[in-house]
C-alpha cells in the first residue's frame, strides 16, 4: 500500500520484493515499468552487478543452446527437402551422403527385423507341427490300445463262447446218452402223427 502511494505521490518507478517469515514472496512493480527495466537501471546507476559469474555462464549456455536448436531446426527442414535453395552444391552433396547412410542403416535394420520375424514364424510353425504330430501319435496310440483291448475282449468272448458251446454239446451228449433208446427220435422211422 505504501509503495503504491509513493508511486502515485512522487511519480516514481518503484519495485518491491518482500519475503515473509513463512517463505512466501510478495512483489510490487509500478504500472508503467517492469522489474527487468528497474534492475537494468540499477546496474547502470550503481555499477553493481546483482548477477554473479555463475549466472552469466548459465545465460551464455542458454543462448548457445538456443542457437544450436535453431541450427538443428534449419538442418531438419533441409533434410525434409524444405528451404534447400540457399544451400551450395557441396552442402547438398554432404546432405545426400548423410541421407544415403541413414537409408542404408534403416534398410539393414529392416532386414534384420525381417529375418528375426521369419525365424520366429518358422519356429512357431515347427512348434505347431510338433503339437499336431504329437496329437496324431497320441490318437494312434489310443486307437492301438483300444484295438488290442478289443482284440483281447474278442478273443476272450470267443473262448468263452467256445467253452459254452463245448459245454452245451457235452451236456446234450450226456443227455442223449442217458435217455432210453425208445424215446429218441429215430430218423429211419416215420413220425406217427403223419400217418393219421
Amino acid at each position: 500500500k505504501k509503495t503504491k502511494e509513493i508511486t502515485v505521490l512522487c511519480d516514481a518507478h518503484v519495485s518491491l520484493v518482500i519475503f515473509a517469515s513463512s517463505g512466501k514472496m510478495h512483489e510490487y512493480c509500478s504500472p508503467s515499468t517492469n522489474l527487468i527495466d528497474i534492475l537494468d537501471r540499477y546496474h547502470k546507476q550503481s555499477g553493481k552487478r546483482l548477477w554473479d559469474a555463475k549466472h552469466e555462464n548459465l545465460s551464455n549456455e542458454i543462448d548457445r543452446i538456443k542457437k544450436e536448436n535453431d541450427s538443428m531446426q534449419i538442418e531438419l527442414r533441409h533434410l525434409k527437402g524444405e528451404d534447400i535453395t540457399s544451400l551450395s552444391y557441396k552442402d547438398l552433396m554432404s546432405m545426400e551422403k548423410a541421407l544415403e547412410n541413414g537409408l542404408r542403416s534403416i534398410r539393414d535394420k529392416q532386414t534384420e527385423i525381417f529375418k528375426m520375424m521369419k525365424k520366429n514364424f518358422q519356429v512357431k510353425l515347427l512348434e505347431e507341427e510338433h503339437s499336431r504330430l504329437n496329437y496324431m501319435l497320441h490318437q494312434q496310440e489310443m486307437a492301438m490300445d483300444g484295438n488290442v483291448r478289443e482284440m483281447e475282449n474278442h478273443e476272450y468272448h470267443q473262448k468263452v463262447r467256445e467253452m459254452e458251446n463245448h459245454e452245451y454239446h457235452q451236456k446234450v451228449r450226456d443227455f442223449h446218452s442217458q435217455m432210453p433208446f425208445a424215446f429218441r427220435v429215430q430218423p429211419i422211422q416215420p413220425n406217427l402223427q403223419e400217418r393219421i
